[in-house]
């Protein structure tokens, strides 16, 4: 099938900027859970139990949405906190079982989902990673399998389980979790950073195929947040560690020693960042929002990454066939 040469993404998603043009987006991040408008969204999260996906149930359900959030090993002691934080606020937040790396949960997951919501979703939050420690010689099947699974493949289940519904419906925004790490490389990270860029093409590839749908897609880019991700990596840092051999070891002993130790400890930036981002951009109006956004009040070293790889992107394909859809999601 031919590409149309005449696609615009602020045409093609015009219908829908009138009716989110609206929503008022706070300039001040303090006071956004008052004043953010999410109401008539209904918004899916991965990894609900803690951390960004935890916060922003309740972020998103304080500014008005609908909200579905997810987490493997029903039942739990985090789901029972939630579901009485949401109870005692009077929040629209439902809690079901997806384990993202079972075919099987994520079906009946997402199934659940537009049924609570009422058809497609409105929003798809891919939250849920891992990540591990250590040289990347080191990393062996297990740990390779299960990164990749989570990191990657979890995200791309989803987006194929959400994605008939929604180009139906003929809208939706699927956010990305990604990291500094998804463009900028960390020795002794094991595979997170790999997974990350995979993560990170696989978004901007479905960005601009979706374009023709009125289906965006957002990267989020976090600096190093003092979630529970630390106490998680440890875990499995120590698992692994605790399966490779002395001869491995004592090729990396530096890297090595510090498997299973590093807990996040000195990082003081404020968790909510990441929720209030997705916030803003959701109440964005459709075909302004951005293809990537770096979220951290430090530095951020992947932003200069994003400026190439946008100004590349177009450079390379802006006159080609593709050209109305790259233009479209870098514009």
């Amino acid at each position: 099938m031919p590409i149309p040469s005449d696609i615009d993404r602020r045409t093609l998603l015009g219908g829908v900027v009138a009716v989110t043009a609206a929503t008022t987006i706070s300039a001040s991040s303090d006071a956004q859970s008052a004043t953010l408008s999410l109401k008539g969204k209904s918004i899916l999260i991965t990894g609900s139990s803690s951390g960004f996906g935890y916060d922003g149930a309740l972020h998103y359900a304080r500014a008005g949405a609908k909200v579905i959030a997810s987490m493997r090993n029903l039942p739990r002691a985090e789901a029972d906190t939630l579901k009485a934080a949401a109870a005692k606020e009077k929040l629209d937040i439902s809690i079901i079982e997806i384990d993202v790396t079972s075919d099987e949960q994520v079906t009946k997951g997402v199934a659940e989902a537009e049924r609570l919501a009422g058809g497609a979703l409105d929003v798809l939050i891919n939250n849920a990673g891992v990540g591990y420690a250590g040289p990347i010689e080191l990393q062996d099947m297990e740990a390779t399998k299960l990164i990749f699974d989570t990191n990657v493949y979890g995200p791309h289940r989803m987006a194929r389980a959400v994605l008939p519904a929604m180009r139906k419906a003929k809208r939706g925004l699927i956010f990305n979790i990604s990291s500094q790490l998804g463009r900028v490389i960390v020795p002794s990270a094991g595979h997170y950073s790999p997974t990350k860029f995979a993560l990170e093409a696989m978004s901007e590839a479905m960005a601009y195929e979706l374009v023709p749908h009125n289906i965006e897609v957002c990267v989020i880019q976090p600096g190093g947040y003092p979630t529970k991700v630390w106490v998680n990596r440890n875990v499995l840092a120590k698992e692994l560690k605790g399966r490779i051999t002395e001869d491995q070891a004592a090729a990396y002993p530096a890297l090595v020693s510090r498997m299973g130790l590093e807990d996040g400890s000195g990082r003081s930036a404020d968790p909510m960042d990441v929720p209030r981002a997705i916030g803003e951009i959701i109440a964005m109006p459709a075909g302004t929002r951005p293809l990537r956004k770096a979220v951290h009040p430090g530095p951020k070293p992947q932003e200069a990454i994003n400026k190439v790889s946008a100004e590349t992107q177009v450079a390379m394909l802006g006159n080609t066939p593709f050209g109305p859809w790259i233009k479209a999601v870098h514009d």
